[in-house]
């Protein structure tokens, strides 16, 4: 190697940053994989958004749900509506969707579990005494679905086993 090539290497080096392992990031995600991620993420997001306003205000199904069924009252109602506040927040930035993902699917877990166990699938309004036609529980199911697909999509972007996640998907389609 002569001494221009010496000082070439470096260069060269330096802008090849690329590694046999590299992971895609959320801003790799493009075309028809961004706009589903988005999509998915946004219709989470609106659901979870829509809810905090019974947790919080402690709205009469809210108080059947969680003090009469549930048993943990409106300071189990505040925590929920702030998990589902985290992940409206940390679903709808890129850089955090993953993670707002899998703390969905973990809220959203709780709830399908919740319906199943305790409440049923229809959830009452003790001040008309009608049901809800299992709306709640639909929306549980919706949210869940919404949040695994994001987290499939964008789960290089996860901590710790992103890359991982990542190489395991690329390995199945031969990439």
């Amino acid at each position: 190697m002569n001494t221009t090539q010496l000082h070439a290497a470096p260069v060269a080096m330096a802008a090849d940053k690329s590694t046999p392992h590299q992971t895609p990031t959320a801003g790799a995600l493009t075309g028809g994989r961004q706009l589903v991620s988005w999509i998915a993420q946004i219709g989470a997001a609106v659901i979870l958004a829509q809810t905090l306003f019974f947790k919080f205000t402690w709205a009469p199904e809210t108080q059947w749900i969680f003090d009469t069924k549930l048993h943990v009252g409106r300071a189990g109602a505040t925590a929920s509506g702030l998990m589902e506040l985290l992940c409206v927040l940390l679903l709808l930035r890129a850089r955090t969707a993953a993670l707002g993902a899998v703390l969905a699917l973990g809220v959203m877990g709780g709830a399908v579990l919740s319906h199943l166990a305790v409440l049923g699938l229809e959830v009452i309004d003790p001040t008309t005494g009608q049901g809800d036609g299992g709306l709640l529980f639909g929306l549980a199911l919706l949210v869940s679905t919404l949040a695994a697909i994001v987290a499939w999509l964008r789960r290089a972007d996860l901590p710790f086993i992103g890359p991982r996640l990542a190489r395991l998907g690329s390995a199945r389609r031969g990439g």
